[in-house]
């Protein structure tokens, strides 16, 4: 199975955090979970690096490179009317749990293993 979390751009620093949970309500996800003293991550490969947990976050413990990946991806085919999505460009391969692939973005070039 590929492993997204691999590829995609999402960092964390437990030390960092601060606790609030805003990560927590404005993941689309569930990439993150409450635990103790800091939230952590529960589901990175989850993560479609759409950007809202860094730009909520007050502390500075998120780094996502939004405009990449599966929300990109997503956004991208909405805007200009493909049925299916793709991270490759025009004629790459369908991602982001599409009907054609499992892999998810991230996986351009690569088979999913």
């Amino acid at each position: 199975m590929f492993n997204a979390y691999a590829t995609n751009t999402l960092q964390y620093d437990a030390e960092l955090c601060i606790n609030c949970g805003l990560c927590i309500a404005v993941c689309p996800h569930g990439v993150f979970a409450p635990d103790g003293r800091a939230v952590r991550l529960a589901r990175p490969e989850a993560c479609m690096e759409c950007g809202a947990c860094q730009l909520n976050c007050p502390a500075g413990a998120i780094l996502v490179e939004s405009g990449v990946g599966c929300a990109y991806a997503m956004i991208a085919a909405a805007l200009t009317g493909r049925k299916d999505v793709s991270c490759g460009g025009p004629a790459g391969p369908a991602c982001c749990g599409s009907a054609k692939s499992g892999a998810c973005c991230g996986a351009v070039g690569r088979s999913p293993s």
